[in-house]
């Protein structure tokens, strides 16, 4: 009797290892389908970071579709929102932004974008976007890219900050 409990005992206890083991692979950030990036720069002296989650087109239409609606608030990613970071205060589109960290959000449509700096940096998706919360707002005119993006990146270049997918780029100019 007492074999058959220890025996027991030690299933339970594989079977719930083997259960956590498994659940923390499936909340490794790096192993979604939209996994973590990064993109670092300076802009000035400013040192600028901008952290999202990277989808791919996958074959399907981004702008102006479900998955991306025109104007309508979108976290500028997957997952969390994008979040952006400067160490200095900037000039975003002629407008300050003091130093700190904001989520990023946009608001696209076919001819001109809404970029928004929110103050609640931390948050998930757009769900509880509050513009009560918003630091910055400007405008950005996004263009027709060179060549198809198939994952979303940010880059961080002298001038500001592009962010390329699927067949567009939008630059917002910074200094």
């Amino acid at each position: 009797m007492k074999s058959i409990r220890t025996f027991s005992l030690l299933m339970l206890l594989s079977l719930l290892w083997a259960h956590t083991s498994f659940a923390q692979g499936q909340d490794d950030p790096s192993k979604r389908p939209s996994p973590p990036a990064t993109a670092t720069g300076k802009i000035g002296k400013a040192n600028v970071t901008v952290a999202y989650s990277s989808p791919s087109v996958k074959g399907r239409t981004i702008w102006g579709s479900p998955l991306v609606p025109y104007g309508q608030v979108w976290r500028a990613g997957a997952n969390e929102a994008t979040t952006f970071t400067t160490d200095q205060p900037l000039t975003v589109e002629g407008k300050t932004l003091p130093a700190g960290t904001y989520s990023l959000f946009t608001i696209p449509t076919e001819k001109q974008w809404t970029v928004i700096f929110n103050k609640t940096a931390q948050q998930w998706g757009a769900y509880k976007y509050d513009q009560k919360q918003d630091a910055l707002r400007v405008t950005a005119t996004p263009r027709k890219a060179a060549n198809l993006q198939e994952k979303l990146v940010y880059e961080v270049t002298p001038q500001g900050l592009v962010l390329r997918w699927e067949n567009l780029e939008l630059p917002v100019a910074m200094k």
